[in-house]
């Protein structure tokens, strides 16, 4: 049983500021493992895809979606021990595989895989089949319109199913709020607390629910931070294109987003995990002591 803390919506900015004093504190260490695991993924789907196998290329790729949690967990494990002062190295991108955690880590990829296939059974249900068909002729008419430079008739759009459209996007956006929610923390819980995956995301989906306004202004700050280095970086990346070549200029830039914004959103999501569940020995804060709760805390 977990204990949950209240936490006040400012909250959500000291995660984010957590995770960039976590990255300050080693960024070569801590952005060396983004890069690791982007040129092995890298390396990985060229190689398959050379040998012209359409298999193997998918295989790959499922491949990739199953190790993302992993590699995500290792990157939160990382910025703990460079809060604690301890080194890390590329070999701890497998931690999670040699502490005995894949399993669990990989099963929070279930609710993604479930959400997905009921949604769209639902799109089913409430369009049928000829409908999403004639919607998907819209969509074609609507890509040729733009290519062409024209305008879409206003026409094309009064024949669409809004109101069960709009009804389905809604309930899109709340499962995908959910499951976020449901995997925010759940990694730190599984890595550091030892919980099983469902425990894990059941504990997270209700310390998220618990403390929603912190998680709020936490998305709202991480968006805008995304977007302004995303910008930031593509000016960086059209100036290495003149002079390097666009293939180097795109795999520059994508291995600096990595290198940055991942080791900064698991030091977000481990700051998170300390405040809202404060499991023993654990700080709220990078390179602060544990000490005892101050905020309201309801049983998990």
């Amino acid at each position: 049983m977990s204990t949950i803390n209240k936490v006040p919506a400012s909250a959500g900015a000291e995660w984010l500021l957590a995770g960039f004093a976590l990255l300050r504190k080693a960024p070569l260490a801590l952005g060396l493992l983004p890069i690791v695991w982007g040129l092995a993924s890298t390396l990985l789907v060229v190689l398959v895809a050379m040998t012209g196998v359409t298999a193997l290329f998918y295989l790959a790729q499922f491949a990739l979606v199953l190790a993302g949690p992993l590699f995500f967990a290792a990157m939160v494990w990382a910025v703990r021990e460079v809060d604690a002062g301890r080194p890390v190295h590329p070999r701890d991108l497998l931690r999670p595989v040699r502490d005995g955690h894949a399993r669990a880590l990989i099963a929070t990829l279930l609710p993604q895989v479930v959400a997905s296939l009921a949604l769209g059974l639902l799109l089913l249900l409430l369009l049928g089949m000829d409908e999403i068909n004639h919607l998907l002729d819209v969509f074609a008419k609507l890509q040729a319109i733009a290519a062409a430079g024209g305008q879409a008739d206003p026409a094309l759009f009064d024949s669409l199913p809004a109101g069960r459209l709009l009804l389905w996007m809604l309930l899109v956006v709340i499962t995908f709020v959910a499951i976020k929610w449901m995997t925010f923390i759940a990694a730190p819980q599984i890595l550091f607390s030892g919980a099983d995956a469902f425990s894990a995301m059941r504990t997270s989906l209700r310390a998220c629910l618990h403390n929603w306004s912190a998680m709020l202004v936490f998305y709202l700050l991480a968006g805008m931070t995304i977007f302004a280095v995303s910008f930031a970086s593509l000016i960086f990346a059209a100036v290495l294109q003149v002079i390097a070549g666009p293939t180097v200029a795109v795999t520059v830039w994508q291995l600096g987003l990595l290198a940055l914004l991942t080791p900064v959103l698991a030091g977000a999501m481990l700051t998170a995990w300390r405040q809202m569940l404060r499991p023993a020995g654990e700080p709220t804060q990078p390179g602060a002591s544990a000490g005892p709760a101050t905020t309201a805390q309801i049983e998990a």
